[in-house]
């Protein structure tokens, strides 16, 4: 099935997918599929096979069985460029800037993936391409101007301060005009008033951008608040999904991670 398929078919479909290292089993038999514009959330312990799972999805591990496929096409071996393009991207647990770019500079190496003049065209900087890159100018404008980071564009992204780090990676990420949008800890470091504006932010880049979101995080509230629905894993396993308020009352998810704070 082509990239075009109908909105009715999973955005994102995973298929079983196992990953080991050596002896190591970090992901066992993974399945999820995604739905046009739910926001699901990604939980477990430390060690558990989250961002194993991210990296599976994003296609910088190669799964060793199972499948992935991506608005209906197969990743297979697909390169991570090419998965971006078919309309995946994502952040990370530890933020990863070009520290000695500028905060614009950043957002502008996230429409890398899909720009579409070719090197030729920039050489003798066509028509085509400098129309182009008033495009990019402009989107680029306009995300930080989402984030609140206007202001900083032509700031060193080493300079900003942790909360406007995490804000820059998500509007990098949203340069590549992705569908499926992977938010790794993205409250990390949050205390409770960044972390309802970080909501709330979230929540409206996925109306405006008809996103999908798929999110790992360790704040319980801030998860079970933000998704519809949850998956749990715990070493690599899939012990239990579904709404939020019966996963946290799973005795396996309290033994595994959530333990007595779930009913406090």
């Amino acid at each position: 099935m082509s990239a075009s398929a109908s909105t009715t078919e999973p955005l994102l479909a995973v298929k079983d997918i196992r990953k080991t290292f050596g002896g190591l089993v970090a992901v066992d038999d993974f399945t999820l599929e995604l739905a046009p514009g739910e926001v699901v959330g990604l939980i477990g312990p430390n060690g558990a096979g989250k961002t194993t799972v991210f990296n599976l999805l994003t296609g910088v591990y190669k799964p060793d069985a199972g499948s992935i496929s991506v608005r209906g096409v197969d990743t297979g071996w697909l390169s991570p460029d090419r998965i971006t393009g078919l309309g995946i991207a994502r952040t990370f647990q530890n933020i990863r800037l070009f520290r000695d770019m500028s905060v614009v500079e950043n957002v502008k190496v996230g429409f890398t993936p899909v720009k579409r003049q070719s090197i030729l065209g920039a050489v003798f900087r066509s028509p085509a391409f400098r129309h182009e890159e008033k495009e990019i100018d402009r989107e680029a404008t306009e995300l930080l101007e989402l984030m609140g980071l206007q202001d900083l564009a032509s700031a060193r992204s080493a300079s900003l301060a942790y909360g406007q780090q995490r804000r820059l990676e998500i509007a990098r990420a949203l340069a590549s005009r992705p569908k499926v949008l992977l938010l790794d800890e993205p409250a990390a470091g949050a205390n409770e008033s960044e972390s309802a504006d970080l909501q709330q932010l979230i929540r409206d880049i996925r109306e405006r951008f008809d996103l999908t979101i798929l999110v790992i995080e360790h704040d319980m509230p801030f998860v079970m608040s933000l998704a519809k629905r949850l998956l749990v894993l715990d070493h690599g396993v899939t012990i239990a999904q579904g709404l939020p308020e019966t996963v946290r009352e799973d005795p396996k998810v309290i033994e595994a991670y959530l333990g007595q704070e779930a009913h406090q």
